[in-house]
């Protein structure tokens, strides 16, 4: 007795599980298992001091003049053109600092006026120097349609010189790799078990697995157990591919299965009873005999594929044993990647190949 399990997720798989699909989303069979200062007196003004050019006490000479009524020119006039009585004349004051501000303006706008006549200059010079530089004054076509840049190159700015041109017409989008392994007419590539099933091990996120024997057929019906042989063989199986894998006590045998084309190999899904006949050999004794192991069957393109996993030791799988679950989550996830990089790598291959084939 087996427990037949669901299908696996229809996209590649990825180890650390996020391939986005439900892994137990397929048919059963026999149950599930999924699981401030102050301020002096104005300049010139008020009584005579002591001082520069003022006499000093009585009838005595002031510093170097000969006598004390004779006084320097400029302590005997009024202080800036003042009266008498030594006052500023605050109106001359204001007319001579007007006449200064006035000298000032017509200074600054005559040198802005140089200024200005002399950047006009340096332009009409720069112009006629450039004109005479030019091919239309020495010479040549006055009407030319073309622009030199620096270099001498030239470019045309008419149109009367050739323009690109594309084409209307999209690509074709690239291959897809589910063309290619749907149907047995353009799923041409080599197919040999060691292809499918490469190395001595098998890596899968943290889980390593040992491989042991594998095994190639065309006889469909002798790769299935429990009348699985013989649903092959009615869906027109040609060919079925099988690997064992062990790891920490629990074995497991996976095996491809192919038809025609993808419809064939659906209906061998849907159809399937009992399961891939487990495959002994290469270090691995016999499991899945007379005991209950667990089994699940799913398809990709023209490709079927099973599983059948178990204890090394005969006990019977339970819903509780977790690892023989993920094992065959492992294995079937693993058989998808495989085919379906058949598909990748052919439409690759198609998509660089010459559009004449040669």
């Amino acid at each position: 007795m087996s427990y037949g399990g669901p299908q696996w997720p229809q996209e590649p798989h990825q180890p650390d599980g996020n391939s986005g699909h439900d892994p137990y989303g397929g048919q059963q069979q026999y149950g599930t298992g999924q699981q401030g200062g102050s301020q002096g007196a104005p300049y010139g003004q008020g009584q005579a001091q002591p001082g520069y050019g003022y006499p000093h006490g009585q009838g005595q000479p002031a510093y170097g003049y000969p006598h004390a009524q004779q006084q320097p020119a400029y302590a005997q006039q009024p202080a800036f053109g003042g009266h008498d009585d030594g006052t500023p004349d605050w109106s001359a004051l204001a007319e001579a600092s007007e006449a200064r501000q006035r000298r000032k303006r017509w200074l600054i706008a005559g040198g802005g006026v140089l200024a200005t006549a002399a950047i006009a200059t340096l332009v009409a010079v720069a112009v006629v120097s450039t004109n005479e530089d030019s091919p239309a004054s020495a010479g040549g076509a006055t009407g030319s349609s073309a622009t030199t840049v620096p270099g001498g190159a030239e470019l045309p700015t008419g149109g009367t010189g050739p323009r690109p041109s594309f084409s209307s017409v999209a690509p074709p989008p690239p291959p897809n790799p589910m063309d290619f392994i749907s149907t047995a007419a353009k799923d041409k590539a080599p197919l040999t078990a060691e292809g499918l099933f490469p190395g001595k091990k098998l890596t899968f996120g943290d889980r390593v697995y040992t491989k042991g024997a594998t095994s190639s057929t065309t006889n469909c019906g002798s790769a299935g157990k429990g009348g699985l042989g013989t649903v092959l063989e009615n869906h027109g199986c040609t060919r079925v591919i099988r690997a064992t894998y062990t790891r920490d006590g629990v074995a497991i045998t996976v095996g491809v299965a192919l038809f025609a084309d993808q419809g064939k190999a659906l209906k061998a899904k849907e159809g399937a009873r009992g399961g891939v006949a487990p495959l002994a050999g290469g270090g691995v004794g016999d499991f899945c005999r007379a005991t209950v192991c667990l089994r699940r069957s799913n398809a990709l393109g023209r490709y079927a594929y099973f599983t059948q996993a178990g204890f090394t030791n005969g006990k019977k799988v339970t819903q509780s044993d977790t690892a023989v679950f993920k094992t065959s989550d492992d294995l079937a996830s693993f058989a998808f990647n495989q085919i379906y990089a058949r598909g990748r790598a052919q439409a690759s291959a198609a998509a660089t190949a010459p559009a004449d084939g040669q």
